[in-house]
């Protein structure tokens, strides 16, 4: 599905009842801050040159936004064939309950999809270049905690978000990172070596169906190439943050439907976090019904992985 028209003007979409905000540890802002937003609270459509092509992109602030707050921002990256308004309606994590004290931005991936796939359209760098000027773009414009930025994704963008944080110069400016169902076609078992993170340990929470069969658990060919399996990559990645395999815990629930599984990472509890819902396809965990729940032909699944991601990503700040 490729992105055939682009309108750079506001839409009022706004997904859920406003709720309460929390309140927004105190940092020092960005050149944003003291820029008065029109209409806080409703999803406004971007356009910016990246590459020597124009890039789109989509922003959600709170409703009570203040330009004097410096807030968390958090990148949302879609699925392939995906827009950003697809992610942002999928996971709902515009809604005051998941959002309220934070920027959402949600990204638009050339042709549909992100970078690392054999499908893609754009090299991983042009891509990372893309996200590099859109916190740019980002910090210009809006009053952003710079030590509170945060990336999460779907499949093919759950995928990229790997690819970020594998970065060293653009993961670096990331304090966490939370894909789901990620197609990790940079990160298997030929190419894994290459991943350099910025530091270690490197917050990472992962969730993933063991019933997916777009992207499976257990690794193979892909749409877009060779996955890694899901037990092998999270190991990669716990050697990577030098995590404790004696503190790993595993809680079982939902009749043991569902696996938490947490390490301990450079003497930090839950550093690195994995959600394994047994029954679940490739699908965005949800406790509601979500469209692509209703795509798959399946319902709300045990868990909420937008309210997870979002209790993660507040434990964590860039040193």
């Amino acid at each position: 599905m490729k992105f055939a028209s682009f309108v750079t003007a506001t839409v009022a979409t706004t997904f859920g009842a406003p709720a309460a905000a929390a309140a927004v540890l105190a940092s020092a802002g960005s050149a944003g801050c003291g820029k008065t937003q029109l209409i806080p609270g409703v999803t406004t459509y971007h356009i910016l040159t990246s590459s020597n092509r124009d890039r789109t992109y989509s922003v959600h602030i709170p409703s009570n936004y203040s330009d004097t707050t410096p807030y968390p921002v958090v990148l949302g990256f879609h699925g392939s064939p995906g827009i950003g308004l697809f992610f942002e309606a999928d996971t709902r994590m515009s809604d005051a309950q998941f959002s309220g004290n934070k920027i959402m931005v949600y990204p638009n991936g050339v042709g549909g999809s992100w970078a690392g796939a054999n499908y893609s359209q754009v090299s991983v760098a042009e891509d990372l270049q893309f996200v590099s000027d859109l916190l740019d773009a980002m910090r210009n414009d809006y009053c952003v905690d710079d030590s509170r930025i945060y990336a999460t994704g779907m499949s093919n963008g759950g995928g990229f978000v790997d690819v970020i944080a594998c970065d060293s110069t653009v993961g670096a400016q990331f304090a966490a990172f939370a894909p789901a169902s990620g197609a990790y076609y940079t990160d298997n078992d030929d190419t894994h070596g290459n991943c350099k993170p910025a530091r270690s340990p490197l917050p990472v929470i992962e969730f993933h169906g063991g019933a997916d069969p777009s992207v499976n658990y257990t690794g193979g060919a892909g749409e877009g190439g060779v996955e890694p399996a899901i037990p092998t990559w999270l190991g990669w990645w716990a050697q990577r943050n030098g995590c404790d395999d004696a503190a790993t815990k595993v809680e079982d629930s939902f009749d043991g439907d569902v696996h938490h599984t947490t390490w301990t990472c450079g003497g930090t509890e839950g550093v690195l976090q994995h959600w394994k819902v047994d029954d679940m396809p490739h699908v965005w965990a949800s406790t509601e019904l979500t469209p692509g729940g209703i795509a798959e032909g399946v319902g709300p699944t045990h868990i909420e992985a937008s309210q997870l991601i979002m209790e993660f990503f507040d434990q964590f700040t860039k040193p």
